[in-house]
């Protein structure tokens, strides 16, 4: 049911359509200033009872303010037909607690499996670790993790890692994991990590579970695709009744989507590779749906990345491996035609990516709604749905070839 809220007076601009390509591509034209007490510190409970807004005409944050609605609203408002794509990857527990052999504590942030039990990291204080060093972590008190795992393999007290070199491109290190070959670190996280939060949630009951979709299904981000943490079983079963269907990609969100842009030109900008699948099996959904005059409806910003990704050859493909495709105003849309997103930190790509989609001042003028609409921001916060009858940029609209 749509929420009725007192009106605000929005300074809004000029249609965003004619906007000065200089100023989309301006990375000061990116910021806004958000209170700090919008900051979502904790998830809504029960999920799907965030808010919603919508962006569903082409006079949307141009001389019309947005609607309000409910999260558990969203059957009503898309049709049967329509296709949510979905990432379903799963939040690692990559950070982890160490200390030196000198007894100095150490913070760990893995961002990814190099080889085998070898992964990139971050480490805190980093100066400090030469090649060579040694780092030791024990089990947390998780008995009962660690007790199933126990019956698949000996479970380790304690693990050490040693420090093999510097990554350039991250400032972070190389560490080499000492495990018998059998056994892979990503078994032991849950016993020796934790799941790492964004730095912007300082105070938070949340439960390591409330940062997991309830489809997170492959593991391997650090960070959750957080426009998928509003659905839950029963709303995606009330979708489905309804005929609206649900497909699958993976990707790995990593570090990178906490790093803001800071090149002050913004086409320069070299975006950060993220590892994605997008399977057959997703490839011909959306085909179907593209053929059966369905809409693709994007859950998040890593679901757009994963598939324009995947369609960069003009035609969509089932694709594994890693993209940097950095999408920002003015780019040429092949296969996602609506978006569920969250709302996005100042200066980022992601709000980049938003803007791409409906006009950069556009969605700027939105964010002020929401920020006088006391919407909750980021990660734990809110959510908005941008239908495709909100004109999504038709001049930079190229659809895949269907085959």
């Amino acid at each position: 049911m749509q929420q009725k809220l007192p009106e605000t007076n929005l300074n809004l601009s000029s249609n965003p359509t004619v906007e000065s390509s200089a100023l989309d591509h301006s990375l000061a034209s990116y910021d806004y200033e958000l209170p700090n007490e919008l900051i979502a510190q904790n998830p809504a409970f029960p999920r799907d009872s965030s808010r919603l807004l919508v962006v569903n005409s082409p006079s949307t944050g141009k001389n019309t303010e947005p609607l309000h609605y409910i999260f558990r609203d969203l059957p009503d408002l898309l049709r049967a037909g329509d296709l949510l794509v979905m990432n379903n990857t799963r939040v690692l527990s990559a950070r982890l607690y160490g200390r030196k052999s000198t007894g100095a504590e150490v913070e760990v942030l893995l961002l990814e499996e190099r080889q085998h039990n070898c992964w990139l990291a971050l480490v805190k204080p980093g100066k400090r670790f030469k090649h060579g060093s040694k780092i030791i972590f024990e089990a947390k008190e998780v008995g009962e993790d660690a007790e199933n795992l126990s019956k698949t393999f000996p479970m380790p007290s304690q693990l050490t890692a040693t420090v093999l070199e510097t990554d350039e491109a991250t400032g972070g290190r190389l560490l080499q994991f000492d495990l018998p070959e059998e056994i892979s670190l990503v078994q032991l996280l849950d016993v020796f990590g934790e799941v790492p939060l964004p730095p912007y949630i300082t105070q938070t009951d949340a439960e390591s579970e409330q940062y997991q979709t309830v489809y997170a299904k492959s593991p391997g981000a650090i960070a959750a695709p957080t426009a998928g943490l509003h659905f839950t079983p029963e709303l995606l079963e009330r979708l489905r009744q309804k005929g609206i269907n649900q497909a699958f990609v993976t990707l790995h969100v990593g570090v990178g989507t906490f790093r803001p842009v800071e090149v002050e030109d913004v086409t320069t900008h070299k975006m950060h590779e993220e590892w994605i699948e997008v399977p057959a099996a997703t490839v011909e959904q959306i085909r179907a749906t593209q053929a059966a005059g369905g809409r693709v409806i994007a859950v998040g910003t890593t679901v757009v990345r994963s598939l324009e990704g995947a369609a960069t050859s003009g035609e969509l493909q089932p694709f594994c491996g890693k993209t940097d495709l950095f999408i920002y105003p003015g780019y040429k849309w092949r296969v996602v035609e609506g978006l569920i997103t969250n709302f996005h930190l100042p200066r980022s790509s992601l709000l980049m990516l938003v803007s791409a989609l409906i006009g950069r001042q556009r969605l700027l003028n939105i964010y002020q709604q929401a920020i006088a609409s006391q919407y909750r921001f980021y990660s734990f916060g809110d959510a908005m749905l941008i239908l495709p009858e909100a004109d999504i940029s038709d001049e930079y609209t190229e659809k895949p070839v269907l085959t």
